[in-house]
């Protein structure tokens, strides 16, 4: 009885190790596509940052060479932008984050041709060589959404590499995991990266992809700390000794910044819509070229704060002791958004947004008569609100802000603004910007997919 027993004991184990062998190596088979596509967003989110810090510096140089040189430059390097994308991945326009957005919404078996449409290698290169030519023009845009968009690609292409006998992957999982890893790479975020993905890209509970969100952040942020440093993308602004009061400048501020950036979102939509009325490129062009001769005039005549991504402008009010700007800089800000964002080329808003935020808090500030500290806490308060204000996603703007500064001590502060810029700005419009243009892409995509059904059943 005791030997029958063994046997039985023994049966069973070596049933149990092989299930546990298999099921180890079925994990660690569907890990492996996210550590691949981790690791080349990482390098591909280092190689863009310094080429479009290059950029950058390019255009500042041409700028403070003869500034008068914008007048033509910043025209031609906006039309060239727009023509990258509309000859070569119409797609890649924009920022890069409505694009993973409807890509999450369309991932299923029906639609996986029109995923490929919004994700992949064409996508890439217009997004990179688009946005750069528009950042030597003076574009006010960002490199941060374009990342997301080619992270999503990268992650979407590894999942369409494997080969059919390796364990199934959920495509909706592995584009919201590349935009997490493509954000946590951008801004030097890891938390900032997952509460994205969370707040933002998905209504799928955590549990379902929370190891693979994990790792894939880790690792893309990971390449990138090893080859850029472990790097603040900002820096550390000193916010120590704050007025007791301060609390309601921080509201004030993010009540201020999250209507204009929900206003600004609001104008650049009303564009688009005017926009579809054109019936030739040519009126497109005009349009173009009219955006880059309005940025290169203000920059030259008015304030030159108002080219490019604003990052240097952050850096300014928080890290010098002259934190006087003018009270019309944030306007200046805003129009260059909108005259770059509706060009119709690659870039982004997040950087962008920021910077208007934090000039928004540096005139309020002046305005109270604040000392440096709390002045750079309302800058602070300032770029969550008018982020939250455009993307409606208060608790990732309050902690990207946090992690690029690393000003722990005031994160509650920071979500005061989100929570404070998220309510104000619901009474400007109901949904965030990124999900109307969301909706619009996903719009467009199924339209077409309807008219080409049309086509074939008539033929």
């Amino acid at each position: 009885m005791s030997a029958f027993l063994s046997k039985i004991r023994s049966a069973v184990k070596r049933n149990f190790d092989r299930i546990k062998n298999e099921r180890l190596k079925k994990n660690l088979l569907q890990a492996l596509p996210f550590w691949i596509a981790s690791l080349i967003t990482g390098l591909i989110a280092v190689l863009y940052s310094r080429l479009f810090s290059f950029a950058e510096y390019l255009s500042s140089n041409i700028f403070h060479y003869h500034s008068w040189l914008f007048l033509i430059t910043t025209p031609i390097c906006f039309v060239a932008a727009w023509w990258i994308v509309k000859a070569w991945a119409v797609n890649a326009r924009g920022s890069g984050i409505p694009q993973v957005m409807a890509s999450i919404e369309l991932a299923n078996p029906k639609y996986n041709n029109l995923v490929d449409k919004l994700l992949n290698v064409r996508i890439i290169i217009a997004k990179i060589v688009s946005s750069l030519i528009m950042a030597i023009g003076g574009g006010v845009i960002g490199r941060e959404g374009p990342t997301i968009q080619i992270a999503g690609s990268v992650f979407r292409k590894v999942n369409m590499m494997l080969p059919s006998w390796w364990p199934k992957i959920s495509k909706r999982n592995m584009i919201m995991t590349g935009a997490a890893a493509g954000l946590a790479a951008a801004f030097n975020t890891p938390l900032g990266g997952i509460v994205f993905a969370v707040e933002e890209l998905t209504k799928t509970h955590i549990s379902y992809f929370k190891t693979a969100l994990f790792t894939a952040v880790i690792i893309a942020g990971l390449t990138a700390q090893g080859m850029l440093g472990p790097y603040l993308y900002l820096g550390y602004p000193d916010v120590s000794n704050l007025s007791g009061f301060i609390f309601f400048g921080v509201i004030i501020v993010a009540m201020a910044s999250g209507v204009v950036g929900a206003v600004m979102s609001k104008i650049i939509l009303l564009i688009f819509k005017w926009q579809h009325r054109f019936t030739s490129r040519r009126r497109q062009v005009l349009y173009i070229i009219f955006c880059g001769l309005i940025i290169a005039s203000l920059s030259i005549f008015v304030h030159p704060s108002m080219l490019g991504s604003g990052k240097s402008l952050m850096q300014a009010v928080l890290f010098t002791s002259e934190k006087h700007i003018p009270w019309y800089l944030p306007i200046l800000r805003c129009l260059g958004s909108i005259f770059s964002f509706t060009t119709g080329a690659a870039g982004g808003v997040f950087a962008p947004a920021l910077s208007a935020g934090a000039t928004i808090g540096a005139v309020f500030s002046e305005w109270f008569h604040f000392n440096d500290a709390n002045t750079n806490l309302l800058i602070l308060g300032g770029m969550v609100g008018f982020l939250t204000g455009i993307t409606r996603t208060p608790f990732t703007s309050a902690i990207i802000v946090l992690e690029m500064t690393d000003r722990h001590s005031v994160i509650f502060y920071l979500m005061l603004a989100g929570m404070t810029a998220t309510m104000v700005s619901y009474l400007i419009d109901r949904h965030s910007f990124y999900d109307h243009l969301k909706f619009r892409y996903v719009h467009e995509l199924l339209h077409e997919e309807a008219k080409n059904e049309d086509t074939k059943s008539n033929n």
